[in-house]
């Protein structure tokens, strides 16, 4: 195995989702050599070897993360696998429109039929399969009949089929989270022509003269410099944005405020961040709900959820969506509850918000955290807030239901759709599927940081291949687009080798 000090033809710096799949993909070639960098631990190639508690499906993990007890928007995993190794498991799809809007951008190879070969390639290798029966408590089955008795009709979730309601594709297996790792570098990983680097923080790309020179990494206390022919960063929408910034890619004025030299001026950098925020409205159990509940938990089988509606309002073009309505029972995302009582609510998430935030630097010194301001519900003519006023009119029906009715009590306080703009901004969540911080664009866009195959800007050896070059959010869970992109990437790096 190549030594850490050695050059390799490709440096993948990043071991997330997107990062597993270059790993794996570029290093079938055997002349190729590959080498990726994780700035979080790497537990190996035997699943005993790893955490339960990553490996638990049945719960989101917040161990193996950048920052602890920080506020939610903020989670991101730090361990190879990334988000696949905390997140919720679900796989979803886009719509038509979604991607529409980015072959508008980037030209016919992103939209929906060209990506289908890859997004059945994704499914494929992550072994998704449907929801068991088992794994659908009282709550689940009953949330089902709630969303036909609404008019809902049921589609497949992992397709870009149109409103409706259904259940996720999953990477779990009889409560196990079958992650990225997993998925992709199982058999990888006994290639000569592949270096995995596991707690290894990448500190700056060293850029002159329009090309990396070489890229300096910090393992075992110690700093390296690892070199290579072409350089791909899968850090991810928060560290992807950060590394280029630190390395002296970015907006000028921002840079040479926290003390880093500009090489590249492009102010598209750690702009144009898009998330799907959302209000969760609790449910009261009732002592059947708890008590069923209960039951499917003692049997191993307790998952908070596994349907979903895809939902539009009246902003939301002809057959496509803008909403995600999600209702949930079990134990509380947050805090505990007494033996035996459960949390039970239904969350309505706006999946193609108008608002924008910002990815920043706070220092030019890699240890301390971006400033992150994801700017929800900030779009100047309120179209998010109309679009969630809608879906919290949903949650409301689908709460009042014949099917869902009798498991709990009424909506506590006022209707939520009727809250004051203020306190539904106190109210929001996330649904953790941020991108847009690299954002792809035209060549005449000054905002737009790489190009329709993930060339950054003035950089001639260097792509951003993650979810932050996503010039909007899929109106889906993103693991599954973001896998799906990361494989067309691959294919359209290894034929331009």
């Amino acid at each position: 195995m190549t030594g850490p000090s050695a050059g390799y033809d490709v440096l993948v710096l990043g071991g997330g989702v997107a990062g597993c799949v270059l790993a794996s993909r570029l290093s079938e070639d055997p002349d190729r050599t590959v080498c990726v960098v994780e700035a979080g631990p790497d537990f190996g190639p035997d699943r005993q070897d790893w955490p339960a508690r990553v490996l638990n499906a049945r719960a989101l993990p917040r161990e193996e993360v950048w920052e602890r007890h920080a506020p939610a928007h903020r989670i991101r995993a730090r361990l190879l696998g990334g988000s696949s190794c905390i997140n919720g498991c679900w796989n979803t799809w886009g719509s038509e429109s979604d991607h529409a809007e980015w072959a508008r951008i980037g030209g016919p190879r992103w939209t929906a039929s060209a990506m289908e070969p890859y997004r059945l390639a994704a499914v494929e290798q992550m072994g998704l399969r449907q929801v068991p029966e088992r794994e659908f408590s009282p709550w689940s089955r009953s949330a089902l009949a709630a969303a036909a008795e609404l008019g809902f009709r049921e589609v497949d979730m992992a397709t870009p089929g149109g409103p409706g309601y259904g259940t996720p594709l999953l990477n779990a297996f009889d409560g196990v989270r079958h992650n990225a790792a997993f998925a992709y570098l199982e058999e990888a990983r006994s290639r000569p022509n592949l270096t995995i680097i596991g707690d290894a923080a990448v500190d700056r790309l060293d850029i002159r003269d329009g090309r990396v020179r070489g890229v300096s990494i910090e393992v075992d206390g110690r700093r390296e410099t690892l070199r290579a022919d072409s350089y791909l960063l899968a850090c991810g929408t928060f560290g992807s944005p950060a590394l280029l910034m630190r390395s002296g890619v970015g907006p000028a004025a921002h840079l040479l405020d926290v003390g880093v030299r500009p090489e590249i001026d492009l102010p598209g950098v750690g702009s144009n961040l898009t998330d799907q925020p959302g209000v969760f409205v609790p449910l009261a159990p009732t002592d059947e709900l708890n008590a069923a509940l209960a039951a499917k938990e003692a049997d191993g089988d307790l998952y908070v959820s596994r349907m979903l509606v895809r939902a539009s309002s009246g902003l939301c073009p002809d057959g496509s969506w803008d909403l995600h309505i999600l209702p949930v029972a079990g134990p509380p995302l947050f805090g505990k509850l007494p033996p035996g009582q459960y949390e039970a609510g239904i969350s309505a998430f706006v999946m193609n918000p108008a608002s924008r935030g910002t990815v920043r630097l706070v220092s030019a010194d890699r240890t301390v955290a971006p400033e992150i301001e994801p700017g929800f519900l900030t779009d100047e003519g309120g179209r998010d807030l109309a679009v969630l006023r809608s879906g919290l009119e949903i949650v409301e029906r689908m709460a009042a239901t014949q099917a869902l009715g009798p498991l709990v009590g009424p909506v506590r306080d006022h209707p939520a759709r009727d809250a004051s703009d203020q306190d539904l901004r106190a109210r929001l969540g996330t649904y953790w599927h941020p991108v847009g911080t690299c954002a792809m664009g035209a060549p005449d866009d000054p905002r737009a940081v790489v190009d329709s195959e993930a060339r950054v800007r003035g950089v001639s050896n260097l792509r951003v291949v993650d979810a932050s070059i996503l010039p909007t959010v899929p109106a889906a869970n993103t693991q599954l687009p973001v896998i799906a992109v990361a494989e067309m990437l691959a294919d359209l790096i290894r034929g331009a080798a």
